[in-house]
């Protein structure tokens, strides 16, 4: 038995008709991202105007309605992807299980390799399942709808819409260099471990001091690599959030200015902020889901070795630090 090389290989495999009918669900979705704020400019600049109140009210109604149908879809995908995840994870386990009793018949009965499969079955299978179901469809969502509201955005006002995305777009510089100091950290807590968790079987009861040594020495380091991660990982979400307010900041400035000209009303500003508030959960998604790629590609990997035989599997991808 063989598991594809790559994580994306094996979810198609997988679940390829169920990523297309998320991608729809996905595509819908972030569609519906632009009418709302559309909605809200119309809304403001009509009370503001002093227009026929029904006409404000139809409005209203609509985008009432307009939320109560995009958290509609929003919940189905939820739905479908969790249920597309937790299929996945089932389907792993068996496997797993179906190679454990291969290797038992062709190795023997290891308590190495007992240790490796209950560290497979107990966790390691839960972040590739639980990517399974986003694999597809969060990126063309989260990327979606980001993209939705920059366009809009600059049709509405270009050079509000250019200030934004340069103030948004200082998130660059720190977030990559983070996000890989988060990735380096959880491939090796991952690894570590799964070396516990071979040792804990290999080991019996542990009476043997030099081992229970080496087992503070592992847990301890991945205490450490736990803070690290946690570190980096709120440190960045402080940032992305600072420079969202410094982009709401901005718009209000130059937009203050323009409506004070006359150049722009104060629906379009509305609009602007409303729009810029949205675009750091799609963002914050967007990082999410590459961490999550990382720790499931990593155990991922080590799953495949489960499924190569000794001599297949000298050479394999370690993942280590």
């Amino acid at each position: 038995m063989r598991l594809p090389p790559g994580i994306f290989a094996y979810v198609w495999r997988t679940s390829g008709s169920h990523q297309v009918g998320l991608l729809v669900l996905s595509v819908a979705g972030f569609l519906l991202a632009i009418a709302p704020l559309e909605l809200q400019r119309r809304i403001v600049n009509g009370a503001l105007g002093k227009q026929d109140f029904d006409a404000v009210l139809l409005l209203c109604l609509a985008y009432g309605g307009l939320g109560l149908v995009a958290g509609g879809f929003k919940l189905a995908l939820n739905v479908y992807r969790g249920w597309v995840g937790e299929a996945t994870v089932r389907k792993l386990r068996a496997s797993v299980y179906q190679q454990a009793i291969i290797s038992r018949l062709r190795d023997g009965d290891r308590l190495e390799k007992q240790g490796e499969v209950l560290a497979v079955v107990v966790a390691e299978v839960e972040p590739v399942g639980g990517f399974a179901g986003v694999a597809t469809s969060e990126p063309i969502l989260q990327g979606g709808v980001m993209l939705s509201l920059f366009v809009y955005m600059l049709v509405l006002q270009p050079w509000i819409a250019a200030l934004s995305f340069l103030l948004f777009a200082t998130q660059l510089l720190f977030v990559p260099p983070m996000q890989a100091a988060v990735t380096r950290r959880a491939l090796t807590r991952i690894q570590t471990v799964r070396e516990i968790s071979i040792d804990m079987i290999d080991d019996g009861t542990g009476t043997d001091s030099a081992a229970r040594a080496t087992f503070r020495r592992k847990i301890t380091e991945v205490f450490r690599l736990n803070m690290q991660i946690l570190y980096y990982k709120y440190a960045m979400n402080f940032l992305m959030n600072l420079t969202n307010h410094l982009g709401i900041t901005g718009v209000l400035a130059v937009g203050g200015w323009y409506v004070v000209r006359g150049e722009v009303d104060v629906g379009t500003i509305v609009a602007f902020i409303s729009g810029l508030s949205r675009l750091n959960d799609p963002w914050g998604d967007l990082v999410n889901y590459f961490r999550e790629y990382t720790v499931a590609s990593g155990k991922y990997a080590l799953i495949r070795e489960i499924f190569e035989a000794p001599a297949d599997r000298e050479g394999e991808l370690q993942v280590a630090t």
